[in-house]
């Protein structure tokens, strides 16, 4: 017995979905738990697996619902155990997701667990100006199950357990707010993927409104922000969400958050040679960091096909990230994994789609860079 994949995922529901689900077509309330266990503990492939559910509540099953994730079409590993994966969703759009190692997290510190950076749209409509996911513009939002699905994809494929997610990859995160929330809930729940809330962080662009919306949820997740200029006037020419929501508009929703969570928000700040790398950057940049108690993760320009920045000396960004430490900023500069692989959000999905005919979604391709960073 299969399920159609025009069928609702049963990624897409809750554990409280599912009681309602069972209490509404005349089962036993306790039967959605077996069901989330086979789904997210026993990883079943089939309805058919389920064998402690009754053969007409599977056949109900099996009419309603897909037990289907998203193919893995092709896989690059790089010299530094990187990986970047490449999934087909239901209407063969292609999405990136990419496994970094234990060693290093998205902020520069040491970590035991191996960190996800998950996509929460299919290309973006933002346009942050280093960015490759944007290139092609916004297609669509990510279900729950799209994002859930791609955690699931990737420890089925390594073997390996997913601890840490941050919501880094394509598309912003809060303009898809009430799917990735739920996406949240159930990589969060202990009947789910059992990931922990202060293990996962949201990056945003600066939806300054939507920042503050995500600050009354009461999972206490971790929040980025893509900062990139310390002032209006720099910000411009990077982030075009700054025309909108300015800094003192971002600041204003940033003190709730900040009022509202117990963990640092990180300053993500991209540095472009000759656009923000100047040491007095650093130094109003210092000044905002301190105001919220913030992070400043400074992460040199990542190579974008088609994108004329460039990065700067390391002797600039050393200069730049003195400037932060010597203030009393808490900084720290992460000289990126994976940038063998073209790990920027975007990439292989753009080289992909352009490449018409190299890929059929039963295909999955493992390449495996021999350079280092």
């Amino acid at each position: 017995m299969t399920a159609s994949s025009s069928l609702r995922s049963a990624f897409a529901l809750s554990l409280d979905d599912w009681v309602d689900w069972t209490v509404t077509n005349g089962e036993n309330r306790f039967r959605a738990q077996q069901i989330v266990d086979w789904l997210y503990a026993k990883r079943a492939k089939s309805w058919d697996e389920m064998t402690n559910l009754s053969l007409p509540l599977r056949e109900k099953l099996i009419s309603s619902f897909s037990i289907q994730r998203p193919p893995l079409v092709r896989i690059e590993g790089s010299a530094d155990t990187t990986r970047k994966y490449l999934l087909r969703l239901v209407d063969h759009r292609l999405v990136e997701t990419v496994k970094i190692p234990a060693s290093v997290h998205f902020d520069g510190a040491q970590s035991d667990r191996v960190t996800l950076c998950v996509s929460s749209q299919v290309g973006c409509a933002y346009g942050c100006k280093f960015c490759a996911s944007g290139l092609a513009g916004f297609t669509r939002n990510l279900e729950p199950e799209e994002i859930v699905g791609q955690a699931m994809a990737v420890e089925e494929e390594s073997g390996e357990s997913i601890r840490n997610v941050v919501f880094m990859g394509m598309g912003e995160p809060l303009a898809n707010l009430t799917r990735v929330t739920k996406a949240i809930e159930i990589l969060n729940a202990p009947w789910g993927l059992g990931i922990g809330a202060r293990h996962m962080t949201l990056s945003t662009s600066g939806l300054a409104p939507q920042i503050e919306k995500l600050a009354e949820i009461p999972i206490q997740i971790r929040l980025a922000v893509s900062l990139h200029g310390a002032t209006d006037e720099v910000r411009d020419q990077i982030m075009p969400v700054n025309q909108m929501y300015p800094l003192a508009r971002l600041f204003e929703a940033l003190a709730i958050w900040r009022s509202k969570k117990a963990q640092k928000i990180t300053f993500e700040y991209i540095l472009i040679e000759g656009v923000n790398d100047s040491l007095e950057q650093a130094a109003i940049l210092a000044r905002r960091a301190k105001s919220l108690d913030a992070k400043v993760n400074l992460i040199p320009y990542n190579t974008v096909e088609g994108l004329l920045w460039k990065r700067p000396s390391e002797r600039q960004q050393d200069a730049f990230l003195r400037v932060l430490t010597r203030a009393g900023a808490s900084a720290t500069l992460r000289r990126e994994k994976g940038h063998d692989i073209a790990a920027a959000c975007g990439q292989l999905r753009l080289r992909e789609e352009t490449a018409e005919g190299t890929i059929r979604p039963a295909d999955v391709k493992i390449h495996r860079s021999e350079k280092g960073d």
